[in-house]
């Protein structure tokens, strides 16, 4: 085909978009009192060319499926898309000779489900490499072992949480043990500490008796002094003095 069914979609929603703004433009012309003739004609003639672009998408896909230009998954998608744009040439239709709903809630919702500017097309997310050309039952176990190697990812995964876990238990153990090991040293300290307060109390209290008993050997040596030596000196100084 000489169509290019990407940009093809791509103005069939631009120019839905095109008719709902001008449908909404007539309604206004009819409440301001103002002629629609030829606004009328014009949306008419785009309501044609909506349904002559639909119908030629449509064509375009029922080729590139039965040819395998696109696998089954990727039109389904596809025609998904179409169906939508079928539904919002209905509404257009229906706003155009104002039946059903509210022209200004279906140009809000043509508005919102159309294409807007700056997003991307759609019809060009065409499914990837990894699956272009591959038949339901190849790409079924391309997912399959997709699916294996994230389940042997996630077997790694556990298995290394769990010997992080024996470490962390192991290291809680051996913290256990050093904690235990640090109180009886507290409490070592502190025994040895209270025996050596007690050694340093017998130590001050010799100290006092050992300086008293220096004290009293002093007072004794000058007594035996006084009685053995002076009394006696004073006495042969009486006797020979005239």
């Amino acid at each position: 085909s000489c169509f290019d069914p990407f940009s093809t979609y791509d103005s069939t929603c631009q120019l839905a978009q095109e008719i709902a703004e001008k449908i909404q433009q007539r309604n206004q012309y009819e409440r301001n009192g103002e002629n629609t003739t030829k606004l009328t004609v014009t949306i008419r003639a785009l309501l044609q060319k909506l349904k002559e672009k639909i119908a030629l998408l449509k064509d375009l896909l029922l080729r590139a499926v039965a040819t395998h230009q696109i696998t089954q998954l990727e039109g389904d998608r596809r025609q998904n898309l179409l169906d939508d744009l079928v539904t919002r040439e209905r509404l257009l239709l229906a706003s155009f000779k104002n039946e059903g709903a509210e022209p200004d809630l279906i140009r809000s919702s043509l508005m919102t489900g159309g294409a807007k500017r700056g997003a991307p097309n759609p019809w060009l997310l065409e499914e990837p490499e990894e699956t272009r050309g591959l038949g339901f039952d190849e790409i079924r176990q391309q997912q399959q072992k997709i699916i294996q190697e994230q389940d042997a990812g996630l077997d790694a995964l556990s298995s290394i949480i769990s010997r992080q876990k024996q470490m962390g238990q192991e290291i809680g153990n051996e913290l256990d043990e050093q904690n235990e090991i640090i109180d009886d040293l507290a409490n070592l300290v502190e025994n040895t500490d209270e025996k050596l307060r007690t050694e340093t109390r017998r130590v001050n209290l010799v100290d006092r008796k050992s300086t008293s008993c220096g004290k009293r050997l002093i007072l004794i040596l000058l007594l035996l002094i006084y009685y053995f030596i002076v009394l006696p000196g004073i006495d042969v100084c009486i006797y020979k003095c005239p």
